[in-house]
């Protein structure tokens, strides 16, 4: 394995050696001139990589488009060469194939953190974010690199499926306080995040979001809306009054319950599911699988790497008393080891 420093560079030097072992010689190279249009000229290319000159305001969309099918992969290509700026005349690696779909390198491996809000109101509350907050860090993210995912591609990471940008960042929303519509939403839709709402469904239209409104945020395309449980109860927790059997059924309904009403409701896939107060056990996990989800998450802090037990996830839970460089520090996207 090589480092990610590495990589970029190895590429180009196999694929320079590619063309001076087939015989070419430099009359035969394209000219920076030749750049000059729009369309980026191609030096060499494989089954793997291809390495072009970029055009005269050529885009890392347009790139994206033109040699991996879709714009919304710009981020392949950012990756690979270490910058999402270019300049015309530039020399650049297009992966072709995906080769790293788990993000271990020789000197460590990524990780996706799942960052955890609950409300965002300016009450001073430990758990409260202030919509002022909340508006800094979303710009942040944006504003330094980072790509917002949504759960399923989570999921495709960590069977080994999916690459993921390595600046990846998951966003939750936990409960279901009116603060995640009036404040939120506006904001995800501003910036074009994916976000993952969690509700426990007693508290819909009891004090927290309509259903009028957790519909129109499904509708949007942007926001995952997933179960937190009926009661929001401590699940992990059995009755003096109850026997096994009695616990099981009643965590099955705590597990099941919710699902069946925000598909039957909203039409919403059942795909993860939040723990009351971030807190799991055998029963509950055994539970939560055989319901079909696909991911169960915690509030224990750190990042996710491909090989973490799905029904376990690490979220970071984001407090009221972050200040930016606070913020930034929840963000672990690779942890440094030495592979090699």
């Amino acid at each position: 394995m090589h480092t990610r420093r590495q990589a970029s560079s190895i590429v180009l030097l196999a694929i320079g050696l590619t063309f001076l072992l087939a015989g070419c010689d430099a009359t035969m190279m394209p000219k920076l001139g030749d750049t000059e249009g729009s369309r980026s000229v191609v030096l060499g290319k494989s089954k793997h990589y291809a390495v072009a000159l970029v055009g005269k305001g050529e885009s890392l969309d347009a790139l994206a488009k033109r040699f991996l099918g879709d714009a919304k992969k710009a981020w392949v290509i950012a990756d690979a060469n270490g910058s999402a700026v270019l300049r015309s005349g530039q020399t650049l690696i297009i992966p072709l194939s995906q080769e790293n779909s788990v993000g271990v390198h020789s000197d460590g491996y990524q990780t996706v953190p799942v960052l955890s809000y609950h409300r965002l109101v300016d009450d001073g509350g430990k758990l409260s974010v202030s919509p002022r907050q909340f508006e800094e860090q979303m710009a942040f993210l944006k504003q330094e690199g980072y790509h917002v995912i949504r759960v399923d591609q989570l999921v495709g990471f960590l069977r080994g499926k999916e690459a993921v940008p390595r600046r990846s960042v998951v966003l939750t929303i936990d409960d279901g306080h009116p603060s995640a519509y009036d404040v939120a939403f506006p904001v995800l839709r501003k910036y074009g995040f994916p976000a993952t709402l969690f509700v426990y469904t007693d508290f819909v239209q009891a004090g927290g979001l309509t259903w009028a409104q957790m519909r129109e945020m499904h509708d949007s395309g942007l926001i995952s809306i997933q179960p937190h449980s009926k009661t929001h109860d401590d699940l992990t927790i059995r009755m003096a009054h109850e026997s096994p059997d009695q616990y099981r059924a009643r965590i099955a309904e705590e597990v099941n319950g919710p699902a069946k009403l925000l598909e039957a409701r909203l039409g919403s896939r059942k795909l993860s599911y939040a723990y009351p107060f971030g807190d799991t056990n055998e029963v509950v996990v055994d539970e939560v699988k055989r319901a079909g989800y696909e991911t169960g998450v915690t509030v224990r802090r750190g990042g996710s790497p491909f090989f973490a037990y799905p029904y376990t996830l690490r979220r970071t839970l984001i407090y009221g008393h972050y200040d930016i460089a606070k913020f930034e520090q929840a963000l672990k996207v690779f942890k440094a080891r030495d592979l090699k």
